[in-house]
């Protein structure tokens, strides 16, 4: 009874804000204390209870009473970490507190003319060290401090009653830091009521950084969000033990607890929570453009001989970067591998696993590790630890490809994947046999992790959806920056790649787009690569090649006249990337197909993909192993749209001509690039000696032939081996956009309950219903 009246005068008390036509009094605490008072509003309340209309009317007929309430609650977060929360009462005005600014915040942030009122001062505040501070530094630094709130947030280490304010303003948060991990050996005992308080106070952090929704895509770095750059400067003295605690909440976090089948359905995990509101909150703050002189200082820095901060304001990034003992290296990636191998973890008893759902702000977080700290980058592949990052990649990849409101998903793992395979480690790596039985549906093969990643990579691009496209460039990239260093294919990934030619060879794909016929250059650089510095022990691929060779004659005798090109361009509807291989049926044992979304799944828009040329740089690996930095061929002419399909098939017959004429240039140019002479020198020299073989022993059993093949050896025979060429992933403006719209999509979608930011003007990306 009590609590339905506590929710009732708290609606009385928002009706009297929204019809009260004159300005309400700051000083009239009888009247605003009725908004955070009363004991038993959750978050879910204040959201039923503060409409979205009634905020907006506020915001636009009673303009100053909106400024009070928003300054009041302020002043009461900073009165409660001043006093360091005491009493019960005071814990509960702190959380209404939150909760209401939670609430009212993106309300603020969507209407441009209130967005700097936060970073204002507000005229006749009280005086003291916080007089000249914006509105939006008080309350950070706020928040900050009831974070490390003995009692509140944090285990108090004193056994008397609470610490005196003195106490609280002096404390050494280092010593409260949430969780052993990273540079702080000690666990506290777990109390879920501080876990509880953790995660309503960071949840409203990350309500203060979600201003960037409401800006549109800038592609500027100076776009830098001021909430961001403030909470992570060195005017927060708790910034290095709160960036720990995230951390170390994180990467210590274990889903499966003590391993009681269904204790996830017998009580509530409040640590989930906590984990979940951590991530997002460290994602968004390491959103940090460094300039290449930066970065390389930074990189350069010795940690064990200069303490001293160097590279950027950020300190989150700062510390991030800066993190070098082989043990916090190790327990970060352990942590990060164990919570993205959840959802694969297979149990006798189904559904008796807890199943985290937050993977994709791990994905975020790993990859900011890698970009950030090369040292961790290089820790990651220094070992085969690296493929228990692999293998759920790879799972979230296959399980997302039919879904169109996973796109995003698809886009970070492939990035991911692209910017490990950069380094040679990486390829030398996925030689490792795959033994592991993970539930996708794939044909089951016995091979490495590199057979995993061609066959998965093959999946995506031939029963992926249409958006997946522009993705073909980076999928083929990876595998080419790792085919030089692959000792040994599969007869299935084998198969698989040679199906990727055959369809991306056809004339009707080749002369579709003007860029087309670069996918047949990346899979002819992977078979070139292999045959050339890996020919021993990849008789598999060998074979494939010799048995589908009409495929590279075909190449080699494309016709590119005028009539040809019509006619296959003519031909397009009817054909497709279709599946041809048998195996394709086969499927792992456990295995679930990807499924689209359902009807009515919410998604984020995606700014565009950067080009593959775009996003990378080419290096050339030198004699002792060295990189050297080549200059990229993909010219601007090659990428330029002017084979439209659509265009063409509305072009009149006049225009039809000028279109075809410059396509018939353009393919002639490529045509006569075409890397085929190590490929053609192979079949030469094999073809005639296994037909030899085949007659004189009446083989038909392919065994004996590739018995043949792996003793055979083509030294002296190949043209000279070419250079190996590395596209590294370079970061620039637009890949930035990209993941900045991303991140925030995903932290849209995720935060349902509450619904924080639901139906308020969004304009960084936008929500669509599928």
């Amino acid at each position: 009874m009590g609590n339905t009246d506590t929710k009732l005068h708290f609606r009385k008390a928002v009706i009297q804000l929204t019809t009260k036509t004159q300005p309400v009094e700051a000083t009239d605490d009888l009247f605003w204390d009725q908004f955070w008072v009363d004991a038993s509003t959750t978050a879910q309340d204040v959201f039923a209870l503060v409409p979205a209309a009634e905020i907006r009317a506020v915001r636009e007929e009673s303009p100053s009473n909106l400024a009070t309430l928003c300054y009041k609650a302020v002043e009461r977060l900073v009165q409660g970490s001043d006093s360091g929360c005491p009493s019960e009462r005071e814990r509960q005005i702190v959380l209404n507190c939150t909760r209401l600014l939670t609430r009212i915040l993106p309300y603020i942030f969507e209407d441009a003319d209130w967005r700097g009122f936060f970073w204002s001062t507000v005229p006749g505040a009280d005086g003291g060290d916080d007089e000249a501070r914006p509105l939006a530094e008080s309350l950070l630094l706020a928040v900050a401090d009831l974070l490390f709130c003995p009692d509140f947030t944090v285990q108090s280490h004193k056994k008397s009653s609470a610490d005196t304010a003195e106490a609280v303003r002096s404390i050494d948060s280092c010593e409260y830091i949430w969780e052993a991990g990273v540079g702080f050996a000690q666990s506290p005992p777990l109390n879920y009521i501080h876990d509880v308080n953790r995660t309503e106070l960071l949840k409203l952090l990350l309500t203060c950084f979600s201003e960037a929704m409401y800006l549109p895509p800038s592609s500027e770095s100076k776009n830098l969000n001021p909430w961001v750059a403030f909470f992570c400067s060195t005017d927060n003295r708790h910034a290095l033990p709160l960036f720990t605690s995230l951390l170390n909440v994180v990467c210590a976090y274990d889903p499966v607890g003590y391993g009681i089948p269904y204790n996830h359905l017998l009580f509530s995990d409040y640590r989930e929570q906590l984990v979940e509101q951590a991530v997002q909150i460290l994602i968004v703050t390491l959103e940090h453009e460094a300039g290449s002189a930066t970065r390389a200082a930074l990189q350069a820095l010795d940690t064990t001989t200069s303490p001293a901060p160097i590279g950027p304001d950020n300190l989150f990034v700062n510390y991030l970067s800066r993190i070098h003992r082989e043990e916090d290296l190790s327990f970060i990636l352990k942590g990060l591998a164990r919570l993205l191998n959840n959802p694969l973890v297979q149990t006798y008893l189904p559904r008796s696993n807890k199943k985290i759902q937050f993977h994709q702000e791990l994905l975020i977080l790993f990859w900011k590790f890698c970009d950030f700290n090369k040292k961790f980058l290089f820790f990651v592949l220094k070992s085969s630890d690296v493929l228990d990052m692999l293998v759920p990649i790879l799972f979230y990849l296959n399980d997302a490809r039919a879904d169109q409101s996973r796109v995003g998903l698809i886009h970070i793992g492939v990035f991911i994947l692209l910017l490990l395979s950069g380094e040679r480690n990486f390829g030398v790596r996925l030689n490792k046999p795959y033994t592991l039985r993970v539930p996708m549906d794939i044909p089951v093969f016995t091979g490495t992790h590199a057979d995993l990643l061609i066959v998965i990579f093959h999946k995506i691009i031939t029963s992926g959806h249409q958006r997946l496209q522009p993705l073909f460039d980076c999928l083929l990239t990876v595998i080419v920056n790792i085919s030089p260093y692959l000792k040994s294919l599969s007869m299935v990934a084998a198969n698989k790649l040679l199906h990727l030619l055959e369809a991306f060879s056809t004339p009707w794909f080749l002369f579709s787009s003007p860029h087309n016929h670069h996918l047949v250059f990346f899979l002819l650089e992977v078979f070139n690569n292999i045959i050339q510095y890996q020919f021993d022990g990849n008789c598999n691929l060998v074979y494939a090649i010799i048995r589908k060779r009409n495929i590279f004659h075909q190449l080699a005798n494309l016709l590119s006249d005028t009539v040809s090109i019509q006619r296959a361009l003519q031909r397009k509807k009817k054909a497709g990337i279709s599946r041809t291989n048998s195996t394709e049926n086969e499927s792992m044992e456990g295995s679930r197909p990807a499924v689209p979304a359902e009807p009515g799944t919410l998604k984020a828009s995606l700014e565009a993909t950067p080009g593959i040329d775009k996003i990378t740089e080419k290096s050339q690996v030198s004699e002792d192993g060295t990189m050297v930095t080549v200059p990229n061929s993909d010219s601007p002419q090659a990428r330029q749209q002017t084979t439209d399909d659509s265009a063409a098939a509305g072009a009149s017959d006049t225009e039809n001509i000028y279109i075809m004429l410059p396509v018939c240039s353009q393919v002639l140019s490529w045509k006569a690039k075409l890397p085929l002479q190590t490929i053609m020198r192979l079949l030469q020299v094999l073809v005639p000696q296994v037909e030899k073989i085949c007659i004189d022993k009446g083989l038909t059993d392919e065994s004996e032939i590739l018995k043949f093949l792996q003793h055979g050896t083509l030294v002296g025979l190949l043209p000279i081996p070419h250079p190996i060429l590395i596209r590294k992933y370079q970061a620039n403006a637009g890949t930035a956009m990209w993941f900045r719209t991303y991140m925030w999509g995903v932290i849209y979608l995720r935060n349902v309950d509450p619904p924080i930011w639901y139906d308020t003007d969004i304009r960084l990306f936008e929500i669509q219903r599928i």
